[in-house]
């Protein structure tokens, strides 16, 4: 099988021409390149490719767990700052929720440790919110 994509393929998709906006311009520019160029833009390349397979490899719910870690720590950071920013929080959270609400055991083993974290960054924005409205200003 192939990676390259035939005309009749690619006039088969709806809404899909088969050119590709700016190609021509960007395999202009390519061409125009040093030879050592090329070749960074080459390891890039396949760095990338990589990166992907290495990617492809992990359970989809590790990825996804370390996405939800990564949202708790933007909730904290915004609810930790001089000024909290409960605004910014608010949005780290409800991402933060919509993922672990919304996917519950798909999360796999990890789920009920995600869902206490939720818990927890929902008490200390609670918290948070009612020490700033109190504060003088």
């Amino acid at each position: 099988m192939s990676d390259e994509t035939s005309e009749t393929e690619s006039t088969d998709t709806p809404g899909f021409s088969g050119e590709i906006p700016g190609l021509e311009d960007f395999r202009s520019e390519f061409e125009q390149l040093t030879p050592e160029q090329q070749q960074e833009i080459a390891e890039a390349q396949q760095a990338m490719e990589e990166s992907r397979q290495r990617l492809a490899s992990v359970p989809a719910e590790v990825v996804i767990t370390n996405h939800v870690m990564g949202l708790y720590e933007l909730a904290a950071i915004h609810l930790s700052a001089e000024e909290p920013d409960l605004v910014q929080a608010a949005l780290a959270i409800d991402a933060l929720a919509c993922l672990v609400d919304g996917l519950g055991d798909r999360l796999g083993p990890e789920a009920p440790t995600m869902v206490g974290a939720l818990q927890n960054i929902r008490l200390a924005f609670v918290q948070i919110k009612g020490q700033t409205a109190q504060s003088p200003t």
